[in-house]
């Protein structure tokens, strides 16, 4: 795996090859600081991983990574930065992880086994891509970044049990742990298979393979309880014949 260093303190560089260096396999192909070298860098040039500052010269890691996720060869963001502020804009780039300064040396180890994990998992699904395969054959996401304490986490699809809207954002659970999205429920359900989730109330989606329970409710609706979870998620009127379409009953 190959990746590149975008900051321009040089004591943060060296703190954060070393990490890479002792805790990975990562290849460090470069070191910069500053934005427009690293496009031109990227012309002729392709990494998997680039390990971003924000607060650089010439053009400013926001921007940098937004011209970078138009790119054919989209290589894994992780922003580093002393500045809390920018995790909402590293979200919407798609970045896979955002590091606050100063580094603490396990959040970093987290950080570089998670990277190394989904290189070799989407590795292999270009591969299996590559395979000759029905044309129906579904294609399904393995992960969502979601974010919690501004911080973005890559989360595997299968451990979201449901999505709850509230306002102007969506609150996603997991069976320990509540992110908050900066979206509303209908764009967070674009993200999700909808071969695994069903949008089953205006202000609800679940995860069909977390249904514990199907209890029959008033109005012919339903209450569904999930596997793990105290709370019960509801089917609105609108959506009971599709539910129980889904749900062959």
């Amino acid at each position: 795996m190959k990746a590149i260093i975008v900051e321009d303190e040089v004591p943060a560089q060296e703190e954060l090859s070393y990490l890479i260096n002792t805790h990975s396999n990562i290849k460090i192909e470069a070191i910069f600081d500053d934005g427009l070298d690293v496009l031109k860098y990227l012309q002729t040039n392709e990494v998997d991983a680039i390990f971003l500052d924000i607060s650089i010269p010439s053009l400013d890691g926001v921007l940098l990574a937004q011209n970078i996720s138009k790119f054919a060869h989209k290589p894994y963001i992780v922003f580093i930065t002393a500045y809390k502020e920018h995790a909402a804009e590293a979200f919407e780039i798609e970045a896979f992880d955002y590091i606050l300064k100063p580094y603490h040396e396990s959040r970093i180890v987290t950080m570089l086994q998670k990277l190394e994990s989904h290189f070799q998992r989407d590795s292999q699904d270009k591969q299996e891509a590559s395979a000759p395969a029905p044309s129906n054959a579904p294609r399904v996401s393995h992960s969502i970044n979601l974010i919690k304490d501004e911080r973005i986490i890559v989360t595997d699809i299968n451990d979201i049990y449901y999505a709850a809207a509230q306002e102007k954002v969506t609150q996603v659970y997991t069976r320990k742990e509540e992110f908050t999205m900066p979206m509303n429920i209908t764009e967070l359900c674009t993200r999700l298979p909808e071969e695994h989730f069903f949008r089953c109330h205006r202000s609800y989606c679940v995860n069909l393979s977390k249904i514990r329970e199907i209890v029959p409710w008033f109005n012919n609706t339903y209450i569904l309880r999930l596997s793990d979870l105290d709370f019960e998620v509801p089917v609105s009127r609108s959506k009971v014949k599709e539910f129980r379409q889904l749900m062959r009953f």
